[in-house]
């Protein structure tokens, strides 16, 4: 009994001495109580009077958020004016939306009502919303904002290349850039910021106005720094001036994604192909559901979107995404986007009017001209320059810039390929799928792949239907020039699927015919109008016979 007795002392008093030490240690030796005091003991004896060492947050109802950091960046808080010079301890830096107004997590994430350093800057297990690394802040713009019509990365470059090459950061500033003196050495003149130009709108006659003025200019700025522009770096100095939303280098970095096709695997914000993961809130993603088995380097989540993005299928086991050969400044790039795809839950008085206007009234992320839109869509499988890609494991895709495919298809064919896809590979139905292309942004596709080629297309006078062969010699001759590639039952190999639905009701029998005679230069379709070394030419009937015979296929798909 002596011995339970014992026992039970000792316990409580170890209990006690835990719980004292616990309490001592969170009213003394805690990291915000050691930044303030320290904060304390550098200011005046006046202002140190008034300055209590006590937990400081900043709460928001509307937005559910009750954010600690400013117990440690005491300077941040609202009504203090800060410790300059002190990293920890300075007010903050001038941002388009006060800290007082939004919280801090809103912004940089953490973990707002931690009160340790590690835990409030969500480094610890099982926290799913660590920190921003610093270099990626801007990244934080895609909490609330939607960037609508964003070009794709060359548009962005022409731009900014038109606006530099003519002297336009000499009077003006873009993100920290340019300013008042030129580079000569003469006397600038301060314009505008135009870093927020997208945001806040500008003068629609700007280069009138500019003209204007340089035409009365006698001597000056007006006079040396400007002259008229060409409509071509006019138009993208247009298409820069309305990118700039006050986030630097954001509207690059998802300019690159409108580039890379990424979209037509990937959904964001309900546009997209649904092949790969939907990357709405992928900047969000816990990184404890992460794999990390296949990453090298540290476990953050910096480092994980740059080892994806280097090696896919190393890092996500069965990704069908392949290694796009990106340079170190586009991982980074895409790091930053990726990190910029996320959303909170935002209340009536808080939503910004790009959101509003995405989710409300269906206005696109991407711009609307064709090369962009071939870019975000459709460049990943078809190559850039229409070149069609390869990739390890994967059937090649078509080479839908090769001018032997351009001079035989007409308007209608290329629409309806995008239009209703081709059931059974991985080109996506863009015309009839959720989160697809509607018909002006397919026109606008159409012209882009048009223009890949300088060769005009050739139409074919003769119906739309008009081979007339014999199906049995078609069939026997389609098994031993055709079948190779295109597979028995034209289920596609090496070469297209013809038994494709989409394909046998868009394309005329001349467009077949004409393929078969001459080929597709640069690709393994060699034409059979002559003979080579390892195979004889095809008459013209013959031909004819197995146009015919890959009509049946669409007869047998047929209900």
């Amino acid at each position: 009994m002596r011995f339970y007795k014992h026992l039970l002392l000792w316990s409580s008093v170890g209990t006690l001495a835990v719980l004292c030490w616990a309490a001592f240690a969170e009213n003394s030796l805690s990291d915000w109580r050691r930044v303030q005091a320290s904060a304390r003991s550098r200011l005046p004896s006046a202002e140190a009077a008034a300055f209590p060492v006590e937990l400081r947050q900043v709460v928001i109802p509307e937005l559910a958020i009750a954010d600690r950091c400013v117990s440690c960046h005491v300077g941040m808080a609202p009504g203090e004016k800060g410790i300059p010079g002190d990293e920890a301890l300075a007010p903050h830096p001038p941002v388009s939306h006060d800290p007082a107004s939004f919280g801090c997590t809103t912004c940089h994430s953490g973990q707002g009502r931690a009160t340790t350093i590690e835990e409030a800057h969500g480094q610890v297990e099982h926290w799913p919303e660590p920190m921003l690394p610093r270099r990626y802040l801007y990244a934080s713009c895609g909490t609330c904002h939607t960037h609508l019509a964003v070009p794709n990365a060359a548009a962005l470059a022409r731009g900014r290349d038109a606006l530099e090459r003519s002297d336009c950061l000499a009077c003006h500033r873009v993100d920290g850039r340019g300013g008042t003196l030129r580079p000569g050495g003469e006397g600038g003149l301060e314009g505008p910021d135009l870093s927020r130009t997208g945001a806040r709108g500008y003068r629609p006659d700007w280069h009138a106005h500019h003209a204007r003025e340089h035409e009365r200019g006698r001597s000056g700025p007006w006079a040396t720094a400007f002259a008229p522009l060409p409509d071509a770096d006019r138009q993208a100095v247009d298409v820069f001036l309305a990118s700039r939303v006050g986030a630097p280098g954001l509207v690059e970095a998802k300019a690159l994604f409108h580039s890379l096709g990424c979209r037509g695997c990937h959904a964001v914000g309900g546009v997209g192909g649904a092949d790969g993961t939907d990357l709405t809130r992928a900047g969000q993603r816990d990184p404890g559901q992460r794999p990390w088995a296949g990453v090298k380097g540290e476990h953050t989540q910096e480092n994980w979107l740059k080892e994806h993005f280097r090696a896919p299928a190393r890092v996500t086991p069965g990704s069908l995404m392949p290694e796009l050969g990106l340079d170190e400044e586009q991982i980074d790039q895409l790091t930053l986007y990726v990190f910029s795809l996320r959303r909170t839950s935002l209340g009536d008085a808080f939503q910004p009017k790009d959101r509003v206007r995405a989710e409300k009234l269906g206005e696109r992320e991407f711009a609307a001209d064709g090369a962009t839109l071939y870019g975000t869509f459709c460049a990943a499988c078809h190559g850039q320059g229409g070149e069609g890609a390869r990739y390890p494991g994967l059937a090649p895709f078509p080479a839908i810039g090769n001018p032997d495919f351009l001079e035989l298809a007409s308007d209608e064919l290329i629409a309806e390929t995008v239009k209703s896809g081709r059931p059974g590979r991985r080109m996506p139905a863009w015309g009839e799928q959720e989160g697809g292309l509607r018909p002006a942004e397919i026109a606008a596709v159409v012209r882009h792949v048009r223009g890949l080629s300088s060769v005009a297309y050739r139409p074919d006078a003769r119906p739309r239907r008009w081979a007339r062969g014999d199906v049995a010699q078609g069939a026997q001759l389609y098994a031993s020039a055709c079948a190779g590639c295109h597979g028995a039952r034209g289920q596609g190999a090496e070469g297209p699927m013809l038994a494709n639905p989409v394909l046998l009701r868009a394309a005329t029998d001349g467009y077949l015919a004409e393929t078969i005679r001459r080929g597709r230069r640069g690709t393994a379709m060699v034409g059979f109008e002559r003979p080579t070394p390892t195979r004889r030419s095809l008459e013209a009937s013959e031909i004819e016979s197995i146009v015919t015979f890959i009509r049946t296929w669409e007869r047998e798909r047929k209900p």
